[in-house]
């Protein structure tokens, strides 16, 4: 009887444990290089506000970043629900650069003129 109590703890433990370790998987950290012009992105009223609730309306983005000394965008988010091209498309709609991809030119223009180049 002890040996059957012990093997099914030890199946419960490998069945919590690998739930866990696979649910964890699926958050992912991206740093997006981008260009900004402006020092004061994060509190634009274009840009900053806008920049964050509309990435953050994104499906399956949790956490978004803006690091304008280091033109950098850090975007946590989850795998299952999205992916990191989804998520750069996102950013190029907002008129910025992700990486490679060049931002919207609709939406580059609606930014504040400090925000430009």
């Amino acid at each position: 009887m002890k040996t059957l109590l012990k093997s099914f703890l030890l199946l419960i433990g490998m069945i919590t444990f690998s739930n866990t370790a696979f649910a964890q998987k699926a958050v992912q950290t991206a740093i997006i290089k981008t260009v900004i012009h402006c020092d004061h992105c994060k509190a634009c009223e274009t840009c900053g506000d806008k920049f964050n609730k509309t990435l953050l309306r994104e499906k399956g983005v949790q956490m978004v970043e803006l690091d304008e000394k280091a033109m950098t965008i850090k975007v946590v988010y989850n795998s299952k629900k999205t992916n990191l091209d989804k998520v750069k498309t996102a950013i190029t709609k907002l008129g910025y650069d992700a990486d490679d991809l060049k931002a919207d030119p609709n939406a580059y223009q609606s930014l504040d003129n400090c925000c430009k180049a």
